[in-house]
């Protein structure tokens, strides 16, 4: 008697066990297989946000405001570029002037060259009539040497009229050259550094459309990654259906190894174990179909990466593609037109030189005209009263004196005629100088300027290319980087290869142990109470009470379950995705 109730008994146990290592297998791999798509899930959600974080970078490298401003740096230059010929014939026409100016002032010079060769003669005739006279001998030497000094002056004064003739007529000669050189290819430069500047703002701006699509895409599966990492809590939701089928075995053997277990014969134990068996199944069952659901759908989500990828990185090499052949071309062109553009101004830099030079040299001519004047007017003051005494003398000289007399009265008319030249001069001087200022006007920016505006801006350029440049390499790499992880995970997430088919291999093996009658224990519901209430306690959720309840229904004394412990928030519901 005693062995046959112990026979079934140990078929029971030998049963429960076998059933709970075949679960502990799946729960196992089903632990494996979820940890390890999470964690490729992770690294895929790294390796996005590096990608998002190179298209910040390059967003705010083609945002830059350096980069608009050295855009409008080089618009700036270029309208530079095209005023020249303007500026050009204005200094020609400054040049003109200056030259005209100088002509006049010419004439008046020659005009006290001829007055101080008449004053040399009548110095000399004053001498030469006073020769029997001794008092004026020193006199009209002392007469002589002032005339000459003041023909020193009046020469010097032509001299520097004459060098800047010459400079002006120069600086004239190569301007008409540059100013013809200036039609010819100053537009056509212009034009190119103006059509260059504009493409690359372009290009900028179509880089930008790209890189915020990608940034749109990348960010969707972004999304779908997150929503994936939530909804692998179906894994840790199956791996504690798993554990709890487990514990349902583990608690039937310890209740049929303790008092309550020992008082039933074999046919109620075979009854309890029939009832366990459907109960797990239908755990099992019931999982299953959620498991087969939910995984589903993750791996259409997953399956959807595939095409997310493919788009970013036909984006990524269109990005990498203007930047790198087009790009290039770009700059290369740019630099070709800037070539062209710093020849000019070269042309620009020695023509402003011999503007400035003239003008510099003008001035200063003004200056020592002015100082000239000054020893003139000196030497025609000495002149006119040195005359002047000689003429009292020689009128107390009476007779003998007469000669010499209308000699000096000659020399201070002659004299008085150096103060008109010098007045004309004087008045002259100032439209001179005028005239220097417009060869070279103050305000005018400089070839150096220019040139300096042309390298700092091609410069600028090159440097946000090449800063562009190495952010698409790093997109490229990130964006590489991401399409494998995701050609990873989509193999690791496959969950309904070979998992999928263990649980329902479990699910059917606990069918056919449970058989297709459910046995009837209404008796035992008294002494089953406790295994039943530990058995429910270990549910977490409302469907496996549902279906516990559906096949063991509760016993009149069962207190009312507790309601199940709610995840705080998101981070405990992720923890537990991640176990």
């Amino acid at each position: 008697m005693a062995h046959a109730l112990v026979s079934p008994n140990a078929a029971a146990y030998t049963s429960g066990r076998d059933i709970s290592q075949t679960l502990e297998s799946a729960r196992g791999q089903v632990e494996e297989r979820f940890l390890e798509g999470g964690t490729v899930l992770l690294s895929v959600m790294d390796v996005l946000n590096r990608l998002l974080n190179s298209l910040e970078s390059v967003t705010t490298t083609l945002d830059n405001k350096d980069a608009s401003d050295t855009s409008a740096d080089l618009r700036a230059t270029v309208e530079s570029l095209t005023a020249l010929p303007v500026t050009e014939e204005n200094r020609q026409q400054a040049l003109v002037s200056l030259a005209h100016t100088g002509r006049e002032l010419r004439k008046h010079v020659s005009d006290m060259q001829e007055t101080m060769r008449y004053l040399r003669t009548f110095a000399v005739t004053v001498k030469i009539t006073g020769a029997g006279l001794a008092e004026f001998a020193g006199f009209a030497q002392e007469i002589l040497e002032r005339i000459y000094s003041g023909t020193d002056e009046v020469n010097r004064f032509a001299t520097h009229l004459d060098s800047l003739d010459k400079e002006v007529k120069l600086a004239t000669s190569f301007g008409a050259s540059v100013s013809k050189g200036y039609a010819d290819t100053v537009p056509a430069v212009a034009g190119a550094l103006r059509d260059d500047a504009a493409k690359i703002a372009q290009h900028r701006k179509d880089l930008g459309v790209i890189a915020r699509e990608v940034g749109a895409i990348a960010r969707a599966v972004q999304g779908k990654v997150a929503s994936t990492l939530s909804a692998l809590q179906i894994g840790d939701i199956t791996r504690q259906r798993i554990e709890h089928v487990q514990a349902t075995f583990s608690l039937l053997e310890d209740f049929f190894a303790g008092e309550d277990g020992a008082r039933l014969d074999a046919g109620a134990r075979q009854r309890l174990q029939n009832v366990i068996h459907h109960l797990t199944a239908a755990q099992m069952n019931d999982m299953c179909a959620n498991f087969q659901r939910d995984s589903e759908n993750v791996v259409k989500t997953i399956a959807s990466f595939d095409h997310d990828m493919r788009e970013i990185l036909k984006l990524r090499d269109q990005m990498s593609g203007q930047s790198g052949e087009a790009g290039g071309n770009f700059m290369r062109a740019l630099e070709s037109s800037v070539s062209a553009a710093h020849e000019i101004v070269k042309q620009v830099d020695t023509a402003s030189r011999q503007a400035d030079q003239v003008s510099q040299s003008t001035i200063g001519t003004a200056a020592k005209l002015s100082e000239a004047i000054g020893n003139i007017r000196a030497v025609k003051t000495d002149i006119h009263y040195m005359a002047l005494n000689t003429n009292l003398r020689c009128s107390r000289l009476g007779e003998e004196g007469k000669s010499i007399n209308v000699v000096t009265a000659e020399l201070r008319i002659f004299a008085g005629k150096l103060d008109d030249s010098a007045d004309a001069i004087v008045t002259g001087l100032p439209a001179l100088e005028a005239a220097a200022g417009r060869v070279a006007p103050a305000t005018d920016a400089g070839a150096g300027s220019l040139g300096e505006s042309l390298t700092s801006a091609v410069g600028n350029i090159r440097s946000a290319a090449n800063v562009m440049e190495n952010e698409l390499k790093v997109l490229a790499e990130n964006g590489r980087e991401v399409a494998t992880k995701i050609s990873l995970l989509i193999g690791k997430l496959d969950f309904q290869h070979d998992l999928g088919e263990v649980l329902a291999g479990c699910a059917d093996l606990l069918e056919g142990v449970a058989g297709t009658e459910v046995a009837d224990i209404s008796d035992l519901a008294e002494t089953i109470a406790p295994l039943d209430r530990k058995i429910f306690k270990h549910y977490t959720m409302v469907q496996e009470r549902n279906i516990h309840r559906g096949i063991i229904p509760a016993s009149e004394e069962a207190p009312a379950p507790a309601e199940p412990a709610k995840a705080e928030n998101d981070e405990d519901l992720f923890a537990d995705a991640l176990f």
